[in-house]
């Protein structure tokens, strides 16, 4: 196992180097959350973003102002095949290392059937599944080295499907069984978990799905234990912890669902 002087529990190595984390859709919603979170827990972040330039130009710059060259923005589509290993490349040299990846970029809208494109396909297996497990494996050798981490953004239709989501409930179920073959593959030097959240966020208003109903909402916070939705903050301190506590935590996929996977 190659050494690197970590502390486990801290986002900085014993040199007091600080440890560095890439988001992959890191500028908005959940994402920055997590950005934030993990750069208060002392790690350096690099932002990914492929359409919000001016959002993840805007958070590295807040970031920036509270701890100098601590968060940097790398853009990409992740539809481009061809920019996996790029990107992580990017991230890399940003400062010299890369020790923790979350793969958290994902399209969600739904797709009934008969009305399903090549479009529609292309998108959600893209960045739902392939571009998590390409990148995953353009990031193994520098988190060999440093024993670092991956955590991919699942979701608790990846083992209950969703009515006319069938192509994200797919994806989703494709990146669990990744997340779980990754651990078992990069072990012993790298973890892969994932997280698997509920109702955290509703799709946003100007996007696809962003018109749905307050009865659709209603109806699944009552199939939620806790009938309440959660926070953006109940996902990134469950990465938090993945990332920075959990070291002998590997191949888990955590539900943040207050209770709705044991409900539909």
């Amino acid at each position: 196992m190659p050494a690197d002087n970590s502390n486990v529990n801290t986002g900085t190595t014993d040199t007091g180097i600080a440890k560095t984390a890439l988001i992959t859709g890191g500028a908005k919603r959940i994402g920055a959350t997590i950005t934030r979170l993990l750069h208060q827990a002392g790690y350096n972040v690099i932002i990914h973003c492929r359409l919000s330039q001016q959002d993840a130009k805007e958070l590295a710059d807040e970031l920036n102002r509270g701890r100098a060259n601590s968060a940097k923005v790398i853009q990409g589509d992740l539809n481009d095949e061809t920019i996996y290993d790029l990107l992580i490349e990017l991230a890399y040299q940003c400062w010299g290392r890369l020790d923790v990846l979350i793969n958290n970029a994902s399209s969600f809208y739904p797709t009934p059937l008969g009305h399903i494109t090549m479009d529609d396909w292309n998108n959600l297996i893209n960045n739902n599944m392939k571009a998590p497990l390409f990148l995953s494996q353009a990031a193994a050798k520098h988190l060999r080295a440093v024993n670092g981490s991956i955590v991919n953004m699942i979701d608790v239709h990846a083992q209950r499907p969703m009515k006319e989501h069938t192509v994200y409930c797919a994806a989703k179920a494709g990146l669990s069984m990744i997340t779980l073959s990754l651990a078992k593959e990069l072990g012993p030097e790298v973890r892969v978990n994932g997280v698997a959240p509920g109702a955290i966020l509703w799709p946003a208003s100007d996007g696809p799905g962003g018109d749905m109903p307050d009865h659709t909402k209603n109806l699944i916070l009552e199939r939620t234990a806790l009938k309440r939705p959660g926070s953006p903050e109940d996902i990134a301190k469950t990465i938090v912890f993945l990332v920075r506590d959990a070291d002998y935590i590997t191949g888990q996929i955590i539900a943040v669902d207050g209770g709705r996977s044991i409900n539909i």
